[in-house]
């Protein structure tokens, strides 16, 4: 017995009459899902490698606040219609996740153990959890410590902040890739966060190898939505910023930061030149310093079992750029003065140039990983540094508006 398909009208016979309808629908998925692979494959394989490839890197925002918006991503241009959709879950999809050595229990939990068997009157203050990211020979030798510490700073949010879980990366729940985080930056920059910035670079940057620094730090989380400051420190002398009464002022930058990346190499000569910078730099230490153990203090939890030695912050890492490199502050060490003695300070730090394996290996046996991740004051020696933190929650669309321009607050000293 024959019948006809109500799709193409051919008589057919009736047992297989759902068969021969059922591919026609086989035949239109076939075709959606070849078009699919093919624009994963171009994601995959740009012919020109700073070209990101634009099926994967359309511009788009989130709004937290939206209705039934909570974990979703929300195109901004209607003119792309529902294919929009697909070329975000198609950038989604391709980012991958960072190669990174897992340590049993977590480094900070055996910095935290090291901390506590230093005698003498110390307190420490650390952040909570992170995971080390090192440069590699292979990859980004040379170049890649900032995006290394943007790993580090995600890393923590992910694991510490569930709100900051839900926006990173499309909520894909882990840290991506050096590449994939370029093609995040440049969505940031379609979507006009740091315009300045991203002139800078021409509005490319994924696969060069170009230094960035805090302020695209800032700029990819606040394009998720977080709330990601910048931090400058500046000697008086050395900086031509107007200042307000001595008061701290914000400032729009640009990233990267020209006085991180260009030595200065004004010849000096005078002994009484040496000194004032001398001076300066002390004064900029302490100024520094302090500021960072006020910032891990402020939100400071309760101590870890009874310790009277450790503390834990609430705040996030800080993204830590000076002249030629950048490393992540992951907490700060306080030696309480005695007999009159002035308070010792030194930053605990976690460095991309260093090998994830030897810090745990010199963390694990408590031997020798105070050179590794212990920074005394005398060691901050430069004119300027610059930092990048995220304060907790997601902002609001008319916030994020404002956060597109990369300001700071600066601190003199």
């Amino acid at each position: 017995m024959m019948s006809a398909c109500p799709i193409c009208d051919v008589q057919v016979l009736t047992a297989e009459l759902q068969w021969h309808a059922n591919t026609h629908f086989e035949d239109d998925q076939l075709q959606a899902d070849m078009e699919l692979a093919q624009q994963i494959a171009l994601a995959e394989s740009t012919p020109n490698p700073l070209e990101a490839p634009q099926e994967c890197m359309h511009p788009f925002t989130r709004d937290p606040h939206a209705q039934g918006a909570s974990s979703s991503i929300t195109g901004c241009s209607s003119r792309h219609g529902s294919v929009l959709d697909e070329q975000i879950s198609c950038l989604i999809r391709a980012q991958i996740r960072s190669n990174v050595h897992e340590i049993q229990g977590g480094i900070m939990n055996l910095l935290r153990a090291c901390l506590e068997s230093e005698a003498g009157s110390l307190t420490s203050i650390i952040s909570g959890h992170v995971d080390h990211y090192q440069s590699l020979s292979s990859e980004d030798k040379g170049w890649g410590c900032g995006w290394r510490n943007i790993q580090m700073l995600s890393s923590y949010l992910l694991k510490q902040r569930p709100e900051a879980r839900e926006a990173l990366f499309g909520g894909a729940g882990f840290v991506p890739d050096i590449p994939s985080l370029q093609r995040w930056l440049e969505i940031a920059w379609d979507n006009n966060f740091d315009t300045l910035g991203s002139s800078h670079f021409h509005n490319k940057v994924y696969g060069a190898k170009k230094w960035i620094g805090t302020t695209e730090c800032a700029a990819l989380l606040r394009s998720f939505g977080l709330r990601a400051r910048v931090v400058d420190f500046d000697s008086t002398e050395s900086s031509d910023l107007p200042s307000k009464n001595g008061k701290h002022v914000p400032k729009q930058v640009r990233g990267p930061m020209d006085k991180f990346v260009i030595k200065n190499v004004t010849p000096r000569s005078t002994s009484s030149e040496l000194c004032r910078e001398d001076a300066e730099n002390m004064r900029g230490q302490q100024v520094l310093v302090d500021w960072i153990w006020n910032y891990f203090a402020s939100k400071r939890s309760d101590k870890l079992d009874n310790s009277r030695r450790v503390f834990v912050s609430d705040k996030t890492p800080l993204y830590f750029q000076h002249q030629g490199h950048s490393r992540t502050i992951v907490g700060i060490q306080k030696q309480n003065g005695q007999c009159g003695n002035q308070e010792r300070f030194a930053l605990l730090i976690l460095d991309p140039g260093h090998g994830t394996s030897d810090l745990e290996r010199a963390l694990r046996s408590k031997t020798g990983w105070q050179r590794l991740v212990k920074r005394g004051v005398h060691t901050l020696r430069k004119p300027q540094y610059q930092l990048c933190y995220a304060d907790p929650g997601i902002a609001s669309s008319e916030e994020m508006e404002q956060l597109k321009i990369i300001d700071s607050i600066l601190v003199r000293f």
